[in-house]
């Protein structure tokens, strides 16, 4: 199906096909036509089938068609969950609307940075907002924007909002809008809390899931390393050495863990950075400048990458410290393996957290084949209490709660 067959503009056709991608993807090509119609969406995809289009495209034709010059209302609200997310999905409107007879400004709002420049921007108005909640309702405050007269809401990685504690600010955002603004809703993943989201804000919505197979599922090559947790770093230095790993993308549990591996790395030899939601907002995007300029060999990151990250070429991903949930673990994996290249997942598995792999295996539906490296086979043992680990439930914890917090915090 060609993209000219979805009722898009030819300004919108070029720009897809100068971007490589004339056809479009199963999520565009289902959830296009649903959202040009003024339907409400409800849309799950996996990480790399082009969700950011499929709701960049159909903004861009309603901007194309009833904006004026300045402003004279925002027409999209794109939600998001990170700072890194905010740029990118800024980088690809603009991309998308570069041969408009007429430019399209985009504000970016996020925490970590002043927001005076950001104030600024806003002056004359902008046609599309691409906001994390926190910093998005201090503007507000501010009196910079008014979303009174909004008629399009974005919710990109839905549950990833949700599950970083940001449900009271998005209560706060949708009572500021109309009461009939179209709401589109992108999800990776529909767990309860999505679905609840979903009955509140939508009305009768277009629902569409597209399964692995039919978006055309990454061909990435999982692998499992057994290994000693006083091990990990001198494994992950020898596999660089004799992998020839151009660049990898290293995912741990928490900010101090990124900051000690990528020391101990550079230390061996390996220029690494960390990444991570306590550093600066310009030391952060300045890792990602130098980890995509190639500068860079490895990225040592939390979770803080394991959403909406597009990294071209990149051929690796490892799980340093397991994830959390199952959930986080199809998002990070899901880093390598893009816009149909190859990649490869490898996760390092410890006598105390074999058993949660094993589910996080079981609730995924797969299973990888344990191996050991030659030089690095294992000598601990599980002991009784590790035997009952498990992924990380529903309820949050006083401790998942006190991440949230800090999360809303750095955005």
């Amino acid at each position: 199906m060609p993209l000219t067959s979805l009722g898009l503009s030819p300004a919108l056709v070029l720009a897809m096909g100068e971007r490589g991608h004339p056809d479009p993807t199963p999520i565009q090509a289902a959830a296009i036509p649903a959202a040009l119609r003024g339907a409400d969406l409800l849309a799950s995809a996996q990480t790399g089938s082009g969700k950011t289009v499929a709701f960049a495209l159909p903004i861009l034709q309603r901007i194309e068609h009833e904006r004026r010059e300045p402003p004279a209302r925002t027409q999209a609200l794109v939600l998001v969950p990170t700072r890194e997310l905010a740029s990118q999905v800024a980088d690809v409107v603009r991309s998308l609307a570069r041969h408009f007879s007429r430019p399209v400004k985009v504000a970016e709002l996020f925490g970590g940075v002043s927001i005076n420049p950001q104030l600024m921007n806003l002056r004359g108005g902008a046609d599309i907002v691409v906001a994390t909640p926190g910093r998005l309702l201090d503007v507000i405050g501010h009196n910079a924007l008014t979303l009174s007269a909004t008629p399009l809401l974005v919710l990109d990685e839905a549950d990833r909002l949700l599950d970083s504690g940001f449900s009271a600010e998005l209560s706060r955002i949708v009572s500021l809008m109309p009461r009939r603004a179209q709401t589109l809703l992108f999800s990776a993943t529909f767990p309860p809390a999505v679905e609840l989201l979903a009955q509140g804000l939508l009305r009768n919505p277009v629902r569409v899931e597209v399964a692995a197979q039919d978006a055309e599922a990454p061909d990435i090559v999982q692998r499992a390393l057994e290994v000693d947790t006083t091990r990990r770093t001198q494994l992950l230095r020898h596999l660089i050495r004799t992998e020839g790993w151009s660049r990898l993308l290293v995912f741990v549990a928490s900010q101090h863990a990124s900051e000690h591996v990528a020391e101990k790395l550079r230390g061996l030899g390996v220029p690494a950075i960390a990444l991570h939601g306590g550093r600066s907002q310009g030391a952060r995007t300045q890792a990602l400048v130098d980890f995509r300029s190639g500068s860079l060999q490895a990225l040592i990151a939390t979770d803080v990458a394991a959403r909406g990250l597009d990294i071209t070429e990149l051929p690796v991903v490892v799980n340093y410290d397991l994830p959390r949930s199952a959930v986080d673990h199809l998002h990070r994996i899901g880093r390598t393996g893009r816009s149909g290249a190859k990649g490869l997942a490898i996760s390092f598995v410890s006598a105390g957290t074999e058993s949660h792999f094993r589910l996080i295996e079981k609730r995924q539906g797969w299973r990888v084949p344990r191996e050991q490296v030659p030089g690095f086979e294992p000598v601990e043992v599980a002991v009784p209490q590790a035997l009952g680990g498990g992924v990380k439930g529903q309820r949050p914890s006083k401790k998942d709660k006190l991440r949230a917090a800090a999360a809303r915090s750095q955005n």
